[in-house]
């Protein structure tokens, strides 16, 4: 345990540069996260005297910060024992939710990094899984999913320009069904799914801040409004040292 701890203290920094416009617990928060995503399920943080001389802050500002990451779940304080990091492993079931109501449940603050967004023809595979013709538009998205700032996903989505117009003009850093629902009235009801395990290749890697051939899980999905109508195609990318799949499973009577 003296090992991990030490491992895990030459992680931090020696003193942090703060910014006057955040609170200090923030910014100390916010580094802490850092560390703990480099360090394993059961890792022993310093103790709080430690981590406070390192971050150049009081105690009191040192505490705040920890009592908020207990809170989101990224660790445990054992009375006379010490924090520890606990499994964050965010487990999908079978209900059609959104990045952000997944997070949102669990206590993170989800967000988005926009790689692309552009308006191009379906072409033949598209224009057979949104039946629309070849010819027909389309708006392509590609984002970095994020949970309390730490690459998650990766999403490519694809949906028909006609139901959705000015959608490159939307603030798509935030939630893509939230936008669909107030902006255009469309709600997604059901989604036929496909999970397949992968490895993440070099640029996957580059964004989810994951070692190359890091384990991952492949979910593409179509997904349907009320009418049978479908409205999305997404391809999703999560990393598979934060994700699981759960099913309820009965026997057939």
């Amino acid at each position: 345990m003296q090992g991990e701890e030490t491992a895990s203290a030459a992680n931090m920094s020696a003193v942090l540069e703060f910014d006057s416009d955040t609170a200090k617990h923030e910014q100390v928060r916010t580094r802490l996260i850092e560390v703990i995503a480099t360090m394993n399920t059961g890792d022993q943080l310093p103790s709080e005297r430690e981590l406070a001389a390192q971050f150049g802050v009081s105690r009191m500002t040192l505490r705040q910060a920890i009592s908020s990451l207990a809170r989101a779940g990224y660790v445990s304080r054992l009375q006379g024992a010490g924090t520890f990091v606990i499994d964050r492993t965010i487990s999908k079931n079978t209900e059609l939710t959104g990045f952000t109501e997944d997070m949102a449940a669990r206590g993170f603050n989800a967000s988005s990094r926009l790689l692309k967004v552009e308006r191009v023809a379906a072409g033949a595979f598209l224009g057979h899984e949104l039946i629309l013709s070849p010819e027909e538009m389309v708006f392509h998205i590609e984002r970095v999913r994020m949970a309390d700032g730490i690459p998650m996903c990766l999403e490519t989505i694809d949906l028909p320009a006609d139901l959705t117009p000015d959608l490159d003009q939307q603030p798509l850093e935030k939630s893509l069904y939230a936008i669909l629902a107030t902006t255009y009235g469309i709600e997604l009801f059901e989604a036929d799914q496909i999970i397949t395990p992968t490895v993440v290749n070099q640029e996957q890697a580059r964004l989810l801040q994951v070692p190359i051939h890091s384990p991952a899980l492949i979910v593409k999905r179509i997904g349907f409004d009320r009418k049978r109508r479908p409205i999305e195609h997404a391809i999703s990318i999560y990393r598979g040292d934060r994700y699981d799949i759960r099913l309820v499973i009965k026997r057939r009577e």
